[in-house]
């Protein structure tokens, strides 16, 4: 019992580190929205379900996977078609070889993150540093492709938003696999809120850089 506890403080500590290197200079602070019009409404609430999608599959997968259930393949599955789904939703403004680049690094993105979790689990050291620093680059590629895209995802925010979101998942696992059942539920409520925000960061964005898309048209009143 005290090799297995011993065990678990190793990972632990070892993901704690990843969330030391993660945590961003400053939370993100969603300014006052530019959405004028119905039409933009509903992009951001179809990106709010995208991105909530995204947080509560991955969170079914670290449960599924750390408590080796039957599921876990199934899930990974659901959780990987909703990148492609993500892509397919800034495809209509990017052009589809964009939509397809960001529903790839995504996969990418839960692809190490299954390699984090399985090596976290397996407590195994040194795949699980590795595993970490590809997931932190390949969060850097996110935000560099993103920051590319559109002028209003800056850089240096979508990238601190993304490794907040890297830090909640990470503290997700970590609380799971110490059973701090109190922890683990308060990282995911606190990364669910986080990914609504970034959400509307990029449907705001989409709004701004789109105007003629979304401009309100005005009713006209009959002449009598």
């Amino acid at each position: 019992m005290r090799a297995q506890l011993a065990k678990i403080a190793i990972i632990a500590a070892t993901l704690l580190g990843l969330v030391f290197l993660v945590q961003p200079a400053a939370a993100h602070k969603p300014g006052a929205s530019t959405l004028s019009s119905a039409d933009a409404s509903d992009l951001r609430t179809a990106m709010r379900k995208l991105w909530e999608d995204h947080v509560t599959w991955t969170r079914n997968y670290i449960v599924s996977a750390l408590a080796g259930l039957d599921d876990a393949d199934a899930v990974a599955q659901r959780l990987l078609k909703n990148q492609d789904d993500i892509g397919a939703a800034i495809a209509p403004y990017y052009g589809e070889a964009a939509g397809q680049k960001l529903a790839q690094l995504l996969r990418d993105h839960i692809l190490i993150a299954a390699d984090v979790v399985a090596a976290a689990k397996a407590g195994t050291g040194e795949q699980l540093s590795s595993a970490q620093q590809k997931w932190q680059a390949n969060g850097d590629d996110i935000a560099a492709f993103l920051s590319a895209a559109n002028p209003h995802w800056g850089k240096p925010e979508t990238g601190s938003m993304l490794r907040q979101h890297l830090s909640f998942t990470t503290n997700e696992v970590v609380a799971r696999l110490k059973k701090d059942w109190a922890a683990d539920i308060k990282a995911y409520d606190d990364g669910h809120v986080h990914m609504l925000m970034f959400a509307d960061m990029l449907a705001d964005g989409i709004a701004r850089q789109f105007p003629a898309k979304f401009k309100r048209t005005a009713a006209r009143v009959p002449s009598h």
